[in-house]
């Protein structure tokens, strides 16, 4: 069961992450700019959120839609294997995607748009409240929501001390991470985000000593605090 449960977790992660490209172009822009609405040449229009970011020409853009397909059905695959038969993997499975259009987008144009932080933080609500009426779960509702106000509130402090260091796009992120990562109770939450700031840590650190960055370099904080929860989530699963 297992086995079989890890195969469709990696196939529904595949299958979902080619379909990503497209979204991960048309929202990495600039704060306050709207959404592109054409290929990177200005000469086609792109219409639509799902699919293989094209031309009417055929020429692609935005990222390989191999290399989504691939770090998604990894996560999935995880995810699937770390759960098992528990009602909350369909939860795990259906945010996963969106979570890693918001890791692209983040590293590109250090951005986490809100029409995607902040439904994703609903369906992380809704879909673990249904997980929790169900036999068979392993987490807990009410300690999810406490997860997603405490880790939001503890951001928006560090977002108050430095704003530099800490965006607000963050602690919007914060609201789904702390719900998923709350799931599994407060040594979850503080093992996923600390894993998220160390992991953040090193890849600072990579920068200074391989490419020469400054100590004031900016780095997208996003995609750490997601693998950070991911990290999370997999030992909370794991043992639960």
């Amino acid at each position: 069961m297992l086995l079989l449960l890890t195969a469709v977790g990696a196939l529904w992660g595949a299958a979902t992450g080619l379909f990503l490209p497209r979204a991960a172009y048309r929202l990495s822009v600039p704060p306050e700019e709207p959404w592109a609405a054409r290929c990177p040449s200005g000469a086609h229009e792109v219409t639509g959120w799902l699919g293989r970011a094209r031309c009417a020409d055929g020429e692609r853009f935005g990222p390989h839609p191999l290399l989504l397909a691939a770090a998604t059905g990894v996560a999935c695959a995880a995810l699937a294997a770390a759960t098992g038969p528990r009602p909350e993997l369909v939860a795990w499975l259906l945010l996963t995607p969106p979570g890693v259009l918001l890791a692209v987008v983040d590293m590109a144009v250090m951005r986490l748009p809100d029409v995607v932080t902040l439904p994703l933080a609903a369906l992380a609500v809704a879909l673990l409240g249904v997980a929790a009426a169900l036999p068979g779960h392993a987490g807990s509702w009410p300690g999810a929501l406490l997860g997603a106000l405490t880790l939001s509130a503890g951001f928006f402090v560090l977002f108050l001390i430095n704003p530099d260091g800490m965006a607000f796009g963050d602690v919007k992120l914060a609201l789904c991470l702390g719900t998923v990562l709350g799931w599994y109770g407060w040594g979850v939450v503080l093992l996923g985000t600390f894993a998220g700031f160390v992991l953040a840590a090193l890849y600072g650190g990579w920068l200074v000593v391989v490419r020469g960055a400054g100590r004031r370099t900016s780095i997208a904080f996003g995609p750490f605090l997601l693998a950070g929860a991911l990290t999370g989530v997999l030992l909370g699963a794991h043992t639960a």
